[in-house]
């Protein structure tokens, strides 16, 4: 079994996701009394974000880049960064280890294009719909990728921001982004990419009739694959 790196706290509500999905899943495979080999590099959500909004996005990779070093000379043979705003130094943080840094876009694509997929919906940050880096990466795998309504992008920003990365989960709110998950369907989407790591907090397929990706599932699949192989 790998060692499993990863490079959380943006939220660490949506990193504690991925370290009970990841060791669940290891349970799962393995049975028995098998937990996850795994490192943590836990980020200060409150000054990267500062960075961010301020357009410091070189200090925010310095800050990545040192942690993601970290978890390689603790041991870990891969790495994954656990938010998808914060994959804009996804290309710092992969130059400062000689380790893989496993691409959230990139497994999400091949998630797709397994279930047949061809035109994906995606919701996230409000950053990362309007600069389109991470939706772009996602089409570079031959997908069409469709953006919800603009006035529907501070609506989800807030949710985010405001209620999931403090844990809350207000139903007015699933009805919310399910009746936008629902307009994407409409656009033509034959799926919906949740692509901010705390909406899948939010939203679970029951709520919705189109298939859903949730990116934390998509990408602790992945690992676990990878650590498991």
């Amino acid at each position: 079994m790998q060692t499993i790196g990863l490079l959380g706290g943006m939220s660490w509500e949506s990193t504690a996701a991925y370290y009970e999905g990841i060791n669940k899943g290891v349970q799962r495979r393995l049975g028995g009394l098998h937990s996850a080999k795994i490192v943590l590099a836990s980020i200060d959500f409150a000054e990267v974000t500062a960075l961010q909004e301020s357009g410091d996005w070189d200090a925010v990779g310095e800050i990545l880049a040192r942690a993601a070093a970290g978890l390689e000379k603790a041991g870990a043979d891969f790495v994954l960064l656990c938010a998808t705003t914060f994959h804009q130094v996804y290309d710092a943080v992969a130059a400062a280890v000689s380790i893989p840094v496993v691409h959230l876009a990139d497994v999400l694509a091949e998630k797709c294009q397994a279930l047949g997929i061809t035109t994906v919906g995606f919701l996230s940050t409000a950053y990362t719909m309007e600069n389109e880096f991470f939706a772009q990466r996602i089409a570079d795998h031959g997908l069409d990728v469709n953006l919800p309504d603009p006035v529907h992008v501070e609506t989800l920003d807030s949710i985010i921001y405001n209620e999931l990365v403090f844990r809350t989960v207000n139903p007015s709110s699933r009805r919310r982004v399910a009746s936008i998950v629902d307009e994407l369907w409409d656009s033509g989407a034959q799926g919906v990419i949740l692509g901010a790591s705390e909406l899948s907090l939010l939203v679970r397929q029951e709520d919705v009739e189109v298939p859903v990706l949730d990116v934390i599932t998509v990408h602790v699949e992945a690992a676990l694959d990878r650590a498991l192989g």
